[in-house]
Order: C-alpha cells, then sequence, then structure tokens
C-alpha cells in the first residue's frame, strides 16, 4: 500500500492568477506562510517556508515548475505533531512529495489538487499523511478565501 492523499478546490478566478498566489511568495505569505517565504518556487531552488503560528522554519525543495500547470514540491517527511502546543512536528529522515497541479475549468475558475506521497507504511507514517492532509486542505481553502474574498482565514486559526 502507497500512503498517499488526494485534496481539491475550485476556485473563482483564473488560472494564471491562483497560479500567482501559490508560486509568488508575497501572496503565498498572505494566506499560508504566514511567516513568510524566501522566494518564488522556481525549479531548482530551494525556499524556506516560516509560519508565524509555529516555530522553526520548513524547507522546500522546487522539484518542477509547469507554469500555470504545475508545481512539484519535496520536504521532510514529518511525523509527529501538537498542534495545541503549536509545534512543528519532527523530521522522519525522509522526503515526501507534493503535487499541485492547476486545471482551468473555464476562463474565471480552475481546479487546484494538492496530491501528497512517500510516508513510510507505519503508523508514524500513516498519522503524518493525516496531518498533512488536515494541513493541505487547510490551505487549499485559506487560497480560496484569500483570492476570492481578499481575506486571512489561518489568522488565529492555530
Amino acid at each position: 500500500m502507497q500512503l498517499k492523499f488526494q485534496v481539491q478546490t475550485k476556485i473563482q478566478k483564473p488560472v494564471a492568477e491562483v497560479f500567482d498566489a501559490v508560486y509568488n511568495p508575497t501572496n503565498l505569505s498572505a494566506y499560508f506562510t504566514t511567516g513568510g517565504a524566501s522566494a518564488p518556487l522556481d525549479e531548482g531552488t530551494s525556499v524556506i517556508w516560516h509560519f508565524a503560528d509555529f516555530p522553526g522554519d520548513v524547507p522546500v525543495s522546487v522539484k518542477k515548475v509547469v507554469p500555470g500547470k504545475q508545481i512539484i514540491l519535496e520536504w521532510d517527511a514529518h511525523e509527529k505533531v501538537d498542534l495545541l502546543l503549536n509545534k512543528l512536528p519532527t523530521s522522519a529522515g525522509y522526503k515526501t512529495t507534493i503535487e499541485l497541479t492547476f486545471e482551468q475549468l473555464d476562463p474565471s475558475s480552475t481546479l487546484v489538487r494538492v496530491i501528497e506521497s512517500g510516508w513510510r507504511e507505519t503508523q508514524a507514517g500513516l498519522d503524518g499523511s493525516y496531518e498533512n492532509c488536515q494541513g493541505w486542505t487547510q490551505m487549499s481553502c485559506a487560497l480560496k478565501a484569500f483570492l476570492e474574498y481578499g481575506i486571512n482565514i489561518r489568522k488565529g486559526a492555530y
């Protein structure tokens, strides 16, 4: 069995605007990486994401970018987190892969899919995948709220 999940959200904005909201560090920091993102998600680079509501930096490797279509990222697998104590999960010593796809449904709407895979087939790996599924669901909802309504729903959520 491969531990993997997919979340998706339809956003009432053109694909170029939705893609830029993930790719561009200024936009990403307005609704998700609320402590900042060090650089745009350019293929072959490493960036640092910081979350104002969690201590520490999150290194992210950008593996592939197809403008307007796809971003593939890799980061340390995390298998334990305590959201109530605002602790970042600890690294499990291996990487997981995140694939974000952007599908234009019509000129003014985009389907965003997030697939993350690569956890070890252990209880800790399964728990880590559930935690990240929650995080990516929250991110896609925050993206929708930011682009469609101009609000940051992440503020005060953790």
